[in-house]
């Protein structure tokens, strides 16, 4: 029986244009309100990411951001307008689901489409340009209000009128749970093990955190948060 997890969809959201924005390519400013995303299993058509290496891809083909989030940030002086969806590049927004709620792993029905949570977003410094603030990333990533991404199990078009349903948990480990452990500021083993055997985990944390059990030690996250101003 599906399991409900909320009852309707605040926004829908794409773009495929790239901007510099203060010397960096991006899209994050590109995405504007569809009246529906055509989900292939490796994109979504009309949608595009400026840096694939790092964004995009199979584990990430859409991302899902609690629209709540931003009345937090502007709450913390993290800022400077009155930012709303889509400006963190978000596909789908939505009021009643949150990290704390969704777990890796989750298989989720939206409209005809099938997905399953592969990862928290990781933030990088373009947050920081794009909300002028020099630690917003950092913000998210100890905040844990960073939204999920999806890969795609059967594809379809996903309206707003269509409701999130919860097809079927695999995991017992929450986004948030995740992104605590990926981001623990001291090196562990044991709960990097317990995120490994995470069923649906995305690929590149998977051999992030199997390059840092070889190597006994937490890559440098400077250039990722702060950029090479760092």
């Amino acid at each position: 029986m599906k399991q409900k997890w909320v009852n309707r969809i605040s926004g829908l959201f794409l773009g495929d244009h790239v901007q510099m924005h203060n010397g960096v390519a991006s899209c994050i400013n590109q995405k504007h309100a569809a009246t529906q995303l055509t989900v292939l299993f490796d994109r979504v058509v009309g949608n595009s990411e400026a840096d694939p290496k790092h964004h995009g891809g199979l584990d990430r083909v859409l991302h899902h951001f609690p629209r709540e989030h931003y009345g937090q940030y502007r709450r913390w002086d993290l800022m400077p307008r009155f930012n709303d969806a889509p400006s963190m590049g978000e596909n789908i927004s939505t009021v009643g689901l949150n990290e704390t709620q969704v777990n890796i792993g989750d298989i989720v029905q939206i409209g005809d489409v099938t997905l399953q949570v592969t990862q928290p977003r990781s933030p990088c410094f373009k947050l920081n340009l794009q909300f002028e603030h020099p630690k917003f990333a950092l913000a998210m990533q100890e905040s844990r209000m960073c939204g999920w991404f999806y890969r795609v199990l059967s594809e379809g078009v996903i309206k707003p009128s269509d409701s999130i349903y919860l097809i079927e948990r695999k995991t017992d480990i929450s986004v948030a749970q995740a992104m605590k452990i990926y981001f623990l500021p001291e090196f562990n083993a044991e709960q990097y093990q317990i995120l490994l055997s995470c069923e649906g985990l995305a690929q590149s944390w998977v051999e992030s955190l199997q390059r840092r059990l070889a190597q006994q030690r937490i890559e440098d996250w400077a250039m990722r948060l702060y950029g090479k101003a760092s």
